[in-house]
């Protein structure tokens, strides 16, 4: 690994700490275009440095109590079913056809997190009526399911949707939401990568060097996070996504 990538693996923890996601925005383009890897075995490898990463920053945001462990096992049963088909229909698609979904989920959470919020959102759940459990419940799996497939399909731990669906429709506070991503992207990106493994071929100990300079930058980003309001962090959160998902699409479609 040289300079680049080192540094890229430091940004990409970077980001992962202060938004709860992201990390593969920055890991899967730079196992690609500074690491040289293939395609699909830079979607594999990325998976198992978020796994690692996430794992660790899920722990740092469970020591300040943002972790809501009961949202994380409801999400994660639909999503890391979701994740493993998704690596199973990934193996079919062109690396090319991978990156433009990718990009694609990105400005529509980029919209999901930048549009203004009503004054009373309805957020479809009503406490004491079961009808209205029932029909969060149901939203919450097939949120759980998409967002698992997406993250399989194209080598991300899911966090980038799973914050925005966690605000949105769920009513977490945005820290809670970020922690409570971060531990849902451990099992998603866990169960993509036990998908990939044994199908493609995967540089282990670039994952490990990949993933120890991530934790790191993660700790620096969960610090910097710290100092930022709930609002500001929704705004800049979507504003990332924008540019990320343009330069993507700049890079692959002709």
């Amino acid at each position: 690994m040289d300079l680049v990538s080192g540094m890229a693996g430091l940004v990409m923890g970077l980001v992962l700490g202060v938004f709860g996601s992201g990390g593969s925005i920055i890991t899967t383009p730079a196992l690609i275009y500074l690491a040289h890897l293939p395609p699909k075995s830079a979607i594999a490898t990325s998976l198992g440095v978020i796994a690692i990463t996430a794992a660790v920053a899920t722990f740092q945001q469970w020591r300040r109590q943002n972790v809501d462990f009961g949202m994380t096992a409801v999400f994660s049963i639909f999503s890391v079913t979701g994740a493993y088909c998704g690596t199973r229909l990934g193996a079919h698609l062109t690396a090319v056809t991978q990156l433009v979904i990718f990009a694609c989920a990105m400005y529509a959470a980029a919209w999901k997190m930048l549009r203004p919020m009503p004054a009373n959102p309805s957020l479809g759940a009503v406490a004491g009526e079961p009808a209205a459990v029932s029909r969060s419940l149901m939203r919450t799996g097939l949120i759980g399911i998409g967002v698992g497939v997406l993250a399989g399909l194209v080598g991300v731990g899911g966090g980038f949707l799973i914050v925005p669906s966690l605000v949105l429709l769920s009513g977490l506070p945005i820290r809670q939401a970020i922690g409570t991503s971060l531990a849902i992207v451990t099992l998603n990106s866990t169960s993509g990568f036990v998908g990939y493994a044994g199908h493609v071929p995967i540089d282990y100990p670039l994952v490990g060097l990949f993933a120890f300079l991530a934790i790191v930058g993660s700790v620096g980003g969960m610090r910097l996070a710290q100092g930022l309001s709930a609002a500001h962090l929704k705004r800049i959160f979507g504003v990332f996504l924008v540019c990320a998902a343009s330069a993507i699409l700049v890079k692959n479609l002709p």
